[in-house]
């Protein structure tokens, strides 16, 4: 399994998280959230998008569920 990709939210765009993904990666991003600083794994099995934070795993049957979900957290750049 490749190394996870390790970024601050924020650091990379939308769209070099979601190519990582594709790519089988894991994304770990680090994240201001309950007042303390946490990560969050956004990862890909091949069907089904996820992001895994502290509190729940969120499922995401598309890139465009996972690209929603990444804006809306902050955890990619704006474009």
């Amino acid at each position: 399994m490749a190394e996870p990709l390790r970024v601050a939210a924020g650091e990379r765009s939308v769209e070099e998280l979601l190519g990582a993904l594709e790519d089988g990666r894991r994304v770990v991003v680090e994240t201001e959230m309950f007042g303390g600083s946490h990560e969050v794994t956004l990862r890909h099995d091949g069907d089904v998008y996820y992001c895994d934070t502290p509190t729940t795993l969120h499922r995401h049957e598309s890139s465009d569920g996972m690209r929603r979900c990444i804006v809306k957290n902050g955890y990619g750049a704006e474009e």
